[in-house]
């Protein structure tokens, strides 16, 4: 080998250690860039499972304090049926009775009031559908249906029809439910 080969074969080494070292950095330059996205996508994860951790712990405590009523619920609908639902002896008459009195209290006609039974066996009660109406001026109708809300028996109001009527005055025809002790 002359000096002439031996320097080009060092300056033939010495670019492809260039290279070599550029592409070194090049890839490095990647992996480094890579990493630091990887990290910032590894925080973004990690907040959305915080996140995500706090909802269910938050679904685990609201379903731990309906499981700490359920008991109360229970005493509750056992008190609601007891109190609002009827007696099977004295449903009719209470209920006719009571329609009559809210009538009477909000200066109402009463005509009509007709009873349909109907056993629900899978609930324990029977149903009780009435259609009745009532005649008399907007305020009384309103006094009417107020007094329904607030009676003791409990009632739907399942339909309300507005009817011809004589004199100046208003006919509703209602469609209302309520229950009995089975």
């Amino acid at each position: 080998m002359t000096k002439l080969s031996w320097r080009a074969w060092k300056i033939l080494i010495a670019a492809g250690l260039a290279v070599l070292l550029a592409a070194d950095a090049g890839l490095g330059f990647v992996l480094w860039q890579g990493s630091r996205e990887g990290s910032d996508l590894q925080r973004a994860q990690r907040d959305h499972l915080r996140i995500q951790a706090k909802l269910l712990e938050a679904d685990v405590q609201r379903g731990e304090k309906i499981r700490a009523s359920l008991p109360q619920v229970g005493k509750d609908c056992d008190a609601f049926y007891k109190d609002n639902f009827l007696s099977p002896q004295t449903a009719y008459s209470d209920v006719a009775g009571d329609l009559d009195a809210i009538a009477a209290k909000a200066g109402l006609k009463t005509s009509g009031i007709s009873f349909k039974q109907t056993p629900l066996k899978d609930h324990g009660v029977t149903e009780l559908s009435m259609s009745a109406s009532v005649e008399g001026s907007y305020p009384s109708i309103v006094q009417f249906i107020n007094g329904l809300e607030h009676s003791k028996n409990f009632y739907m109001l399942n339909d309300l029809r507005l009817d011809s009527a004589t004199s100046g005055e208003i006919r509703l025809k209602l469609d209302l439910l309520t229950y009995f002790q089975a």
